[in-house]
């Protein structure tokens, strides 16, 4: 856990609430449908409730200091866009990349660099943007090197958590739901850069990726 100041206040007004999402029965209609796709975890529509709550708890906690929104490409860059327009403050936007997946389903367990960021953190309130957390090893990654960087303050917003497979506790300032521990994809989550498009979360089936290079 990063020594770096959290800028959220004390009480629990600060604090928002985490919902649990599990959306059996609904599957992805026409034209979204396709063998390779399971349940709906999380609707398109709660997608968007629930930034909006979100953006709300930013703006008040940042207010009068616009927090730098660092974003974790490319799984958070639709996150982190609609994120942006629900904070009613002038927020800066930076960009990194970094990669323990491949293309495969499960982490390898080594975090490394693809993209670095291009601006100064010195002094700045840095709030990391995440898309997914699962067993918090890149977030480890990420908050170790950015608050060697010298940032006033660092924190983190995750739009998904998966339960149960995090070994020490990750100290999210905001969190979007709570999610089995299942391979899920959409609005921004790939396999293999497919299924990023979906205005929506879902499993995804167990089973190899898809060929990239197969006609579609």
């Amino acid at each position: 856990m990063s020594a770096v100041a959290d800028p959220r206040p004390d009480d629990e007004s600060a604090r928002v609430g985490i919902p649990a999402a599990r959306r059996p029965g609904m599957r992805p209609e026409a034209p979204w449908d396709d063998p390779a796709l399971g349940d709906i975890i999380v609707p398109a529509g709660e997608l968007q409730d629930r930034i909006a709550v979100l953006g709300a708890a930013i703006t008040a906690d940042y207010a009068r200091r616009p927090p730098l929104l660092v974003g974790v490409l490319k799984g958070a860059c639709i996150f982190l866009s609609d994120l942006a327009r629900a904070i009613a403050l002038p927020v800066e936007m930076d960009f990194m990349a970094v990669s323990s997946y491949g293309t495969a389903t499960r982490t390898s367990g080594v975090v490394r660099i693809v993209k670095d960021l291009d601006l100064d953190l010195s002094g700045r309130h840095v709030l990391i943007v995440e898309d997914i957390v699962d067993s918090g090893l890149t977030l480890s990654f990420l908050r170790r090197n950015l608050a060697a960087r010298h940032p006033a303050s660092l924190s983190v917003c995750a739009l998904l958590v998966k339960e149960g497979l995090q070994s020490t506790p990750l100290d999210l300032s905001y969190e979007g739901f709570r999610i089995p521990p299942e391979f899920v994809v959409g609005y921004g989550l790939d396999v293999a850069e497919r299924y990023r498009n979906l205005p929506f979360i879902c499993e995804y089936l167990e089973g190899e990726p898809p060929d990239v290079a197969a006609p579609s």
